[in-house]
Formats: structure tokens, C-alpha cells, sequence
């Protein structure tokens, strides 16, 4: 990958998700946040990952023009399960049929993240899909879970980090996907960049 000043910044998280910033934060990236204002594509004839790419670039996209020089991350996640992308719930009533629908089966999680840097003139794009295999789950239990967390804004109504082994039984690939960035990939596309933790920060 193709280096520039900008790599010498705080690179920006186009993202209000508290998770993604956990995860940088966890792993000592240092960062700042700029959330996009853009509307979500949700192209039911799109591919899961052409979707949830079709968003990360837009989200990047919208916070590149504000900051040229800087380097721009940003990323959509996908529940798919049959075929069906699950996106956030309307309401507790679409979170209570999401967590049915997934219920005793196994469901994809996509997550796709583009980097961006519009005067380097740096843009590369990567996505990870996770498979993550329900427990069956009585109404009783799926309630229960549902009171624990905020389901509404969750994609599939649901989050891997919060009593995930109340509703998880296995987990196949990246977890930090499925929570909502695939930390390892972006640290090997980072480390290209000359971009690396800094387990000193405070």
C-alpha cells in the first residue's frame, strides 16, 4: 500500500458505534471520531458484502471530504441469515423476530472497512465474514436477553459482547467481526501504512 503524511496523524473512525472505538481503544490505537451523516444503502438484490461495502465507502467517503489529509477508516456491518440481511430493529418487536430467526441456526456476520485517505490518494478495501451459530432459545430466554442489552441499535438485534453466551454456541472466524471490526485485518492493513498501536497512550 501506497504511503503519505497522513499516516503520521490520528487516523479518524467514521463510525458513533461505541463498539468499534472499544475495540481501537482495546487494542491502543490512537484516533479520533467523526460519525458520517449519510443514508444507509439497503438494496435487498445486493450481496451482503456488496451492501455493506456499498456503505463502509459512503461513511468514508462523506468524512474524506471534511478531512482530506487524514486517513479515513470506516465500516458497515451485516447480520445475513437465508439469504436475508437483518440490519437494526424498528423496534422491540423486530428485535424479538430477529433473535427468533436466528435461534438454533447459523447466521453470517459482514463486516466491511475501507481506508481512505483522499490527498494520499490511499483507498483500500477488505471485508470479513463470520459464521456464529445460535443456541435454541425459548421465549423466556430470548426476552431475558433482549432486557439485557439495547437490541435497536444493533445489527440483527443483537451483540456478541454483551451476554453473547446466553445466545452464541460457536463462533467461526473473526469474533471482533462479529462485535463490529475485524481487528486483525486492520492491523495487518494499517501496519502497511507504518500505522501501529501505541501501548503508551493514556
Amino acid at each position: 500500500m501506497k504511503s503519505c503524511a497522513c499516516a503520521q496523524l490520528p487516523f479518524i473512525l467514521a463510525s458513533a458505534s461505541p463498539r468499534r472505538k472499544d475495540l481501537l481503544d482495546e487494542a491502543g490505537y490512537v484516533f479520533e471520531i467523526h460519525a458520517p451523516n449519510v443514508d444507509e444503502a439497503h438494496d435487498e438484490s445486493a450481496s451482503l458484502q456488496d451492501l455493506t461495502m456499498e456503505n463502509a465507502a459512503a461513511k468514508a467517503r462523506f468524512i474524506a471530504e471534511q478531512f482530506p489529509e487524514r486517513l479515513i477508516i470506516a465500516a458497515d456491518t451485516l447480520v445475513c441469515i437465508g439469504g436475508r440481511a437483518l440490519t437494526k430493529p424498528a423496534d422491540m418487536e423486530e428485535a424479538r423476530d430477529m433473535i427468533d430467526s436466528l435461534a438454533g441456526r447459523t447466521h453470517e456476520v459482514c463486516t466491511s472497512v475501507v481506508l481512505l485517505c483522499s490527498a494520499g490518494e490511499i483507498e483500500r478495501r477488505f471485508d470479513a465474514v463470520t459464521r456464529v451459530t445460535f443456541r435454541p432459545l425459548t421465549p423466556a430466554e430470548r426476552d431475558e436477553y433482549l432486557t439485557l442489552i439495547n437490541p435497536l441499535d444493533k445489527a440483527g438485534g443483537y451483540a456478541a459482547q454483551e451476554h453473547g453466551d446466553r445466545i452464541i454456541a460457536a463462533v467461526d472466524g473473526s469474533w471482533t467481526n462479529v462485535v463490529g471490526l475485524p481487528m486483525e485485518a486492520l492491523a495487518t492493513e494499517l501496519g502497511t501504512l507504518g500505522v501501529r498501536p501505541n501501548h503508551n497512550k493514556t
